[in-house]
């Protein structure tokens, strides 16, 4: 067993020490299950026997009776007691024939009477001559019949087996009774039965310890947990998987969902979970990929997919039990809230990035002009000092005179430091105009386009094999005039090769070495779609790649409100 395994075995068994006593009988799932099975089991088992030992009494009962009725007919076809019945003294040649026979075949009694029910044969010979006792004579007597009965004669209750004495013409001339007592025939069913009651017994005892021992098992499976303890852990998951913010979708071996949460409900716009729950995953989600993580039994984790027009990042794993797949899950989350926090970030470290980078410069020229006014060169270091001012603030006039939005403007001037720590030329053409203000959705959408095609540009740029004296060169121009608002950025790097030009613009792939690429360029084009444009790639006039980005110019704020005044010149420098 593996270790995390075992420490979340000892964490159910420390819950279950640490859980409120119930009653017993609640608190106990052992004694249940073995109060039930075993009582179960002896029900049925009491019952069997009931019935078996009851058929089997009723069997012995009649076999018992049948014997008393087969020795009555033996003695009632003998010759020479036939014969006696002419004679002066019958009970003379009767009695001892009879008596033989009682002892012989084990009967409590052989009794042979005249068609008048005059006994000529009994155990007691005192009781010779007197009237048979019972009044179940007749059927022989009068209507020949040979029969089973039960009576109560001289000598109490008694199974008895009767029939005529018929003479050489068939007439019937007395009676035979041989009789068994009902004690004896209860004693004997006892004695043939009790084996069966205390199999019956056994069969009971090893009931209830098999019981005890299925109890113990199933008690042991389910890690020492009792029924309700299990209900509630199963309420507590379920109320998990509904509120937990990622997705969660499931299937069996058979590529079924048994699984999905209501955040996977409303990722997917899936209907509800009962016609969901069952259905072959590949009718539902064609490209959970869940069969092939069953298929090849790997894990894969982080992938970057797309639900919909939904970007998500999914984690798949099989599910493995007794060494074989059963079924796989994945889980995803969202990525447009990566994304959100992404940009967040990127703005934040643009920032960064721009202060220090103008820090790092401007160093550099305290350094230098430190240096010339130990050196005494007054004049030189204020004609740096002018050329250093005259050149931020061209940028600056440039960036106000053109630009209406201060984040854009914040964009490029920290694009602008940072291309020249990079040591790439960045032009903005001085066509460029960007003269009406932005809306929120419009600033973001901005920032992350113009921001990611100057950092592929200057990537780009770098990247170049010239062959003249001319460095990394980047130009950008963007522009509102029209309907729609147009961004264009060239490089002087190696272009984008033709056999490329189809998946640049594809999630996760890049042309740049290493991981964590591909992302750019795929968000700039779902950006451009998502509000109205489109990009295309173009060969540059620079010999590198040209990126056209167009938006919509619904990402402008319309001018009628007073908070979409033009932004006045002195706002980029505050």
């Amino acid at each position: 067993m593996s270790s995390p395994r075992r420490e979340s075995i000892a964490e159910l068994q420390r819950m279950r020490r640490g859980r409120p006593r119930r009653g017993w009988l609640m608190r106990s799932f052992r004694l249940q299950v073995m109060l039930l099975v075993g009582a179960l089991l002896a029900g049925m088992l009491l019952a069997q026997g009931a019935y078996l030992n009851h058929r089997k009494g009723e069997i012995i009962s009649d076999q018992i009776g049948q014997r008393a009725l087969a020795v009555a007919l033996s003695v009632a076809s003998i010759p020479e007691l036939i014969a006696a019945f002419d004679d002066p003294e019958p009970s003379v040649t009767i009695q001892p024939i009879a008596e033989r026979i009682r002892r012989e075949t084990g009967a409590r009694y052989v009794v042979v009477g005249n068609t008048e029910g005059l006994r000529y044969s009994h155990p007691l010979p005192e009781r010779l001559g007197k009237p048979m006792v019972g009044g179940d004579n007749d059927r022989a007597l009068l209507h020949g019949e040979s029969y089973v009965s039960e009576a109560t004669g001289s000598l109490g209750e008694a199974m008895r087996g009767k029939t005529p004495v018929l003479d050489a013409e068939g007439n019937i001339i007395g009676i035979v009774s041989v009789g068994f007592m009902l004690d004896r025939v209860a004693m004997d069913v006892i004695e043939h039965t009790s084996l069966g009651w205390w199999l019956v017994a056994l069969m009971i005892v090893l009931g209830f310890a098999g019981a005890y021992g299925l109890s113990r098992h199933l008690k042991r499976v389910i890690l020492g947990l009792e029924p309700y303890e299990i209900a509630r852990l199963a309420m507590e998951k379920e109320a998990i998987l509904q509120s937990i913010h990622e997705g969660i979708l499931a299937v069996n071996r058979e590529g079924q969902i048994t699984l999905v949460n209501q955040q996977a409900r409303r990722f997917l716009g899936l209907p509800p979970v009962h016609a969901v729950v069952g259905q072959p995953v590949q009718d539902i989600v064609p490209n959970s990929r869940l069969l092939e993580v069953m298929e090849r039994g790997e894990h894969q984790f982080d992938q970057d997919m797309w639900l919909g027009d939904h970007p998500v990042v999914v984690n798949r794993v099989p599910i493995h039990h007794a060494g074989e797949i059963e079924g796989a899950v994945a889980t995803f989350r969202s990525r447009r809230e990566i994304v959100e926090l992404s940009n967040a970030l990127n703005a934040a470290s643009r920032d960064v990035d721009m202060l220090r980078a103008q820090a790092h410069e401007f160093s550099n020229k305290l350094y230098t002009i430190s240096g010339m006014l130990q050196l005494g060169r007054i004049e030189d270091a204020i004609a740096l000092i002018h050329q250093e001012s005259a050149h931020q603030q061209a940028q600056m006039t440039f960036l106000m005179k053109h630009v209406g939005d201060p984040v854009v403007s914040g964009t490029l001037l920290g694009k602008l430091t940072r291309a020249r720590e990079l040591g790439v030329l960045l032009e903005i053409d001085e066509q460029s105009s960007l003269v009406e203000p932005l809306t929120v959705t419009g600033q973001e959408v901005l920032m992350t386009v113009i921001g990611n095609l100057l950092d592929n540009a200057c990537h780009a740029a770098l990247q170049g094999d010239r062959h003249n004296d001319e460095g990394p060169r980047v130009r950008l121009f963007f522009t509102d005039l029209g309907e729609q608002l147009l961004i264009e950025v060239e490089d002087n790097g190696p272009g984008v090769p033709h056999q490329h030009v189809e998946a640049i613009f594809q999630e996760g792939f890049s042309t740049k070495p290493g991981k964590h690429h591909g992302i750019g360029l795929a968000l700039v084009s779902r950006l451009c779609r998502e509000n109205g444009g489109a990009i295309t790639l173009e060969e540059s006039e620079l010999g590198g790649a040209c990126f056209i980005a167009v938006l919509d110019r619904s990402l402008c704020r319309p001018p009628s409100t007073g908070e979409d005044r033009p932004l006045q010149p002195g706002t980029i420098g505050r």
